[in-house]
Formats: structure tokens, sequence, C-alpha cells
């Protein structure tokens, strides 16, 4: 008698990340990358309004209202250009640190891997730096609103949330 024996694939049951989770790795996320960019950003502003002369102006008698029209643009220039400043590097800090970690070795951001999460494509494998940019672009810019990217977790097979869905991503558990 001779039997079959049917091949079956392998498929490493894999627990998915869920809400919690991963809200608690972003808030951990958040405190590692937003304290530095914070103290830049309030260097940034120092110089800018200290070299220009505006931090004077801002510093002048509070009940001198009149300032001349020049005060006026040196604030606003300085201003402006200490934001334009901070929010590049804000943002260049921000995509470095989430899409770079993610498409890493690790494939997990410093939040994500003390609690032990990854982040892979829907076959399990490491994902590239452009499919991490564009998840984090996603997550920025369309899962943030009214949260309901993040909600959409809680009612998917794979506990995706939206940006997952848009990358072709999934975060599970190592």
């Amino acid at each position: 008698m001779e039997t079959i024996l049917e091949k079956q694939p392998y498929e490493e049951r894999k627990e998915y990340g869920g809400f919690w989770i991963r809200f608690a790795a972003y808030l951990i996320d958040s405190i590692i990358i937003g304290l530095p960019l914070s103290i830049i950003t309030i260097i940034i502003f120092m110089i800018f309004f200290g070299t220009s002369g505006a931090l004077e102006l801002l510093l002048a008698d509070p009940s001198a209202t009149d300032i001349s029209d020049e005060q006026a643009f040196l604030f606003l220039g300085s201003y402006l250009g200490a934001l334009g400043l901070s929010f590049l590097i804000n943002i260049v800090g921000a995509v470095a640190y989430f899409a770079g970690l993610h498409s890493s070795k690790w494939q997990a951001t410093v939040g994500k891997r003390l609690l032990g999460l990854k982040v892979t494509d829907l076959k399990g494998d490491r994902i590239s730096f452009w499919r991490a940019l564009g998840r984090y672009l996603a997550m920025s810019f369309l899962s943030g609103i009214l949260l309901i990217g993040y909600i959409i977790a809680a009612f998917t097979e794979k506990k995706q949330s939206l940006h997952d869905l848009i990358a072709g991503t999934i975060v599970i558990k190592k």
C-alpha cells in the first residue's frame, strides 16, 4: 500500500502588531525624534532672531507700539527664514528616521524594536527605502485625518492601517 503525502506549503503563523502596541511604539519614536528636532528648532529661531536684531525688537519697551516698516520686515524675514529652515530640517530628520529605519536591517524604528515589532512587505520581506518613504508620506498626510487611517487597523484582517494598505506593508511581532 502506497501513500502519497501531499506537500503543503509551510506558512509561518504571523502575529500582527495591533493598534495599541503600535501607538506605544509611535509615542516612543515621537519622543526620540521630537526632542532633538525641537531643540534644533529653538536654536535656529534663536540664531535667526539674535543675528537680525529682531530679538531686540521683541524685547523692546512693550508700551512703544510704533515700529517702522523696516523693523517689521526684519522681524517677518527672520521669522519666515527660521520657520522655513526648521521645517526643512524637521522633514529631513523625520524621513531619515522613519523611512530609513523601516527599510534598514532592523525593519523597525527604535520604538517598534523596543516593543518587538517590525515592518515587512506582505510576503514578510524587508521593504525598500522608497516603499518606506511612501508609507511614511501616506501616514503623514492621510492616516492622521480624523485618525481614520489608524482606526482602519481594527477592522482589517492583518491589522493594517491606511498607510500600510497603501504601501503594501504589515507590522508583525518578531
